[in-house]
C-alpha cells in the first residue's frame, strides 16, 4: 500500500504497478466527529467554529488545502490557548505564507 499527498511525482514505472483510489475529504458532520475523538475535551462551540472555518477554506484556491490533521490540531491549539481567535491560530491550519495572506485579504473567515 502506498500513500501520497502529491508533493513529489512518483516513477511512472511505480505507477504502473499501484491501483489508484482516491479519498475526498470528508463532510463537515463527519470532520466533526473525528474531531471530537481525537481531540476529546474541546469544547463544541470550538469544533464548529474550526469546523466551518476549515470548509471555507477548502472552498478557497488555496497552495495546499487544510487536512484532516490540521482541523484537529487547529481545535487543540485553541483549546490549548484558551482564546477562540481563528485568525491569529491560522497558521495551524495553513502552511504556506501565501495562503495566509489570501485568505486574510479577501475575508475568508470573517463571520466564522
Amino acid at each position: 500500500m502506498l500513500t501520497s499527498n502529491r508533493t513529489r511525482e512518483l516513477h511512472d514505472a511505480l505507477k504502473r504497478r499501484c491501483l489508484y483510489h482516491w479519498i475526498d475529504y470528508p463532510t463537515r458532520e463527519r470532520e466533526a466527529e473525528i474531531v471530537r475523538v481525537r481531540a476529546p475535551g474541546v469544547e463544541e462551540e470550538i469544533v464548529a467554529r474550526v469546523c466551518d472555518a476549515v470548509l471555507r477554506l477548502r472552498d478557497s484556491e488555496l497552495y495546499k488545502l487544510p487536512g484532516v490533521g490540521e482541523t484537529i490540531q487547529w481545535a487543540r491549539a485553541l483549546t490549548a490557548l484558551g482564546d477562540g481567535d481563528l485568525d491569529a491560530t491560522l497558521g495551524v491550519a495553513l502552511k504556506v505564507r501565501e495562503d495566509l495572506d489570501r485568505v486574510r485579504s479577501e475575508g475568508v473567515l470573517e463571520g466564522v
